[in-house]
């Protein structure tokens, strides 16, 4: 195991990104995220710390706020975000975008009244458009990109955010990847692909100095609690905030 987490795992395909994977199990497992990335993904202390200054800079200029979520998925990132800011008393407007329809048209099913906006189109297009949001955010796409991807992806956010860009990802360990493997083991006979991608995923992820080398100046890579890595850039004008631990 250790050979296996020795390198990134960057040729093996996740089985949710086949087109012709199955659609059950696809179902199962975007439900499945709304359950796992609130208790692991560490969400909730990133909008404390990252993203709710953003916001509400925006609600000192007398306008709403905007979030993009890159990437969205299922949507339950974007959901939380939007929940989160309603509460704080911020007016906030939510995209969520992904390559996949298939992501965007089942997000969109389970909205449940979140009131966000998903759309099937990737980052490039809202650069090209001239689009412009308070806050940019991922939760595990950073692992499925090659460097090139990688390298776009974060130019994107830069050109697209006006206050705070952060993606949440994965960071590889030998513990991560334990500890994972045996919290899913109830579902190695479920029809879903949580455990089968999940532990590959970690395999894809990047350590802290591998995040650290692959971002261009103006980023960081930051340490998150349960095995996260978050890289973070911010436009020149905001603040960082005191808290977090870095890694460039």
């Amino acid at each position: 195991m250790d050979l296996l987490l020795r390198r990134r795992s960057v040729g093996e395909p996740e089985l949710m990104d086949d087109p012709a994977c199955d659609p059950v199990a696809l179902d199962n497992t975007y439900r499945l995220f709304g359950v796992i990335n609130p208790l692991v993904a560490s969400w909730r202390p990133v909008y404390r710390r990252h993203l709710r200054p953003a916001l509400r800079a925006a609600a000192r200029q007398g306008r709403p706020a905007t979030v993009l979520d890159v990437g969205c998925g299922g949507g339950d990132v974007a959901r939380a975000v939007a929940r989160w800011a309603h509460r704080d008393g911020l007016d906030v407007r939510v995209t969520g975008i992904d390559p996949d329809e298939r992501a965007t048209r089942w997000a969109a099913a389970h909205d449940r009244g979140a009131g966000v906006t998903y759309r099937t189109v990737a980052s490039g297009a809202l650069v090209e458009a001239g689009e412009s949001y308070d806050a940019v955010i991922s939760n595990h796409m950073l692992h499925h990109l090659t460097p090139a991807e990688l390298a776009g992806v974060l130019s994107d956010s830069q050109a697209l955010t006006r206050g705070v860009a952060v993606h949440n990802d994965l960071r590889r360990s030998r513990a991560a990847w334990l500890v994972y493997w045996v919290a899913t083991l109830p579902l190695a006979r479920a029809r879903t692909f949580v455990r089968f991608d999940g532990l590959l995923s970690i395999r894809r992820s990047h350590t802290p100095a591998e995040l650290a080398a692959a971002l261009p100046p103006g980023w960081q890579a930051v340490g998150q609690r349960f095995f996260r890595l978050l890289a973070v850039h911010r436009a020149p004008e905001t603040t960082p905030p005191r808290t977090g631990r870095s890694h460039a």
